[in-house]
């Protein structure tokens, strides 16, 4: 009979099921989560000149739409950090992950302007969860030095949604409607948690991570405490807080412009219709996946290099800051529709390197115990301006007759502009005592 702790006594026994490498299966998890997330999330954009036409819906009304998400995502974002780390992420993520699977099914049954938008709300609820938890789950997996790179990976799992959807969405709407896009993405989600709950314990519990690798996992020793309770009020005087939520702040709506409004604008510019929509999307796309990966493998490179981790991160944010300027081009692509999809796609691949490198601020100046919270903060700032700009670029496009030149433009100095800000904000990347 085994004595001692029963954890131990657990992981000792099954110590021939363990699996070389296990904490990249949960990076897989993560990334699958991201996924389907993405999937639920850019339906809307494909479909928006179908709906639109079939609602007679204006450009000031689908941002009214896109706008009721972006508010669910500011309401729920600052709670979901919390929920995930009280609940944890065993539970508290499946949770989050059941609501907005079915706020995704609810769209197939909305038939007007108020049943789209409290749709959409309901998903930006559900999937204001997905960032604090998965980031959260890369702090508990992984040691400082693969951080950056195991985020650049789930956050792929967001192009590769993207992706899929305009090639998969085409062929499902061309057979069964509009209305059973949203039932095929929401069951999808429905499927990540199943497998969630089987398959995911907290490393310490895990039977099939090893001790060598937990003691990998548990090398990087935290100056701050790792447990207790952490509040708002605390965080708030943390200029670390302030530098992760500014750049939030800044740069998400620039992303959500590319998920919400580049569709339409390539079958207004372009006359791309929905059938032919896909190889466009999906150029765009596919290369923000290289740029999410290489822009966390390049920091987490820098790193292994020697360098401090506030040089290696603000060094690859200022490369993806510095790429993203082509996309002030696209007013000049002389009307050719794969020079326009190239300057995109440099764009969004650059915005997805900053994404990475931007998260594991958290990770790098933070407790494990409080990393979910603070990235609910800086989700919260992200989506109170995507809440702002949202109205604003339907308000414009309707003034101006659809012209997306100046947007372009203001996305493409953004970057800059918030990489500024948060190198006078954060000088150095030490823990915070919080």
């Amino acid at each position: 009979m085994i004595q001692g702790d029963p954890v131990v006594a657990a992981r000792e026994v099954s110590t021939t099921k363990t699996v070389a490498n296990f904490r990249w299966y949960i990076c897989g998890l993560l990334f699958y989560a991201t996924t389907v997330n993405y999937m639920d999330r850019i339906v809307m954009g494909i479909l928006k000149p179908t709906i639109a036409h079939d609602l007679g819906w204006s450009e000031t009304d689908y941002a009214m739409v896109t706008t009721a998400f972006q508010v669910g995502y500011a309401i729920m974002m600052p709670v979901a950090g919390r929920m995930i780390d009280w609940l944890g992420l065993r539970i508290g993520y499946p949770l989050a992950v059941l609501v907005w699977s079915l706020s995704s099914l609810s769209h197939a049954f909305a038939g007007n302007l108020l049943q789209f938008s409290i749709a959409r709300l309901g998903l930006g609820l559900g999937e204001a969860a997905n960032f604090p938890a998965a980031i959260k789950a890369v702090a508990d997996w992984f040691p400082r030095r693969e951080r950056a790179l195991a985020t650049g990976i789930f956050n792929s799992g967001s192009n590769l949604g993207a992706l899929l959807a305009p090639l998969a969405i085409p062929f499902v709407v061309a057979r069964f409607g509009w209305h059973a896009a949203f039932l095929f993405t929401g069951c999808l989600s429905f499927s990540w948690i199943f497998i969630w709950l089987y398959f995911y314990r907290e490393p310490e519990k895990h039977p099939r991570l090893s001790k060598t690798e937990l003691a990998l996992i548990r090398a990087d020793s935290e100056v701050a405490a790792t447990t207790g309770k952490f509040p708002y009020s605390r965080m708030l005087t943390k200029r670390a807080t302030w530098a992760f939520l500014s750049g939030k702040f800044i740069t998400d709506p620039v992303w959500w412009f590319y998920l919400f409004w580049v569709p339409g604008f390539l079958q207004q510019k372009y006359h791309v219709d929905l059938s032919h929509l896909g190889p466009p999307l999906v150029a765009i796309y596919l290369s923000a996946d290289f740029g999410s990966i290489g822009g966390g493998w390049l920091s987490s490179h820098l790193l292994k290099r020697g360098w401090a981790v506030g040089r290696a991160r603000k060094t690859a944010m200022l490369v993806c800051a510095l790429s993203v300027t082509g996309v002030m081009f696209v007013p000049v692509a002389a009307g050719n529709l794969w020079v326009t999809v190239a300057l995109i796609s440099v764009a969004a691949s650059a915005h997805q390197g900053w994404s990475a490198n931007l998260y594991t601020i958290t990770s790098d100046c933070f407790p494990r115990a409080a990393i979910g919270s603070v990235v609910g903060l800086g989700g919260l700032g992200g989506a109170i301006g995507g809440a702002l700009v949202q109205p604003a670029i339907g308000i414009w496009l309707d003034f101006s007759k659809e012209s997306y030149g100046p947007l372009f433009v203001v996305a493409g100095l953004l970057y800059l502009v918030s990489l500024l800000i948060i190198h006078r904000l954060l000088p150095t990347f030490d823990q915070q005592a919080v």
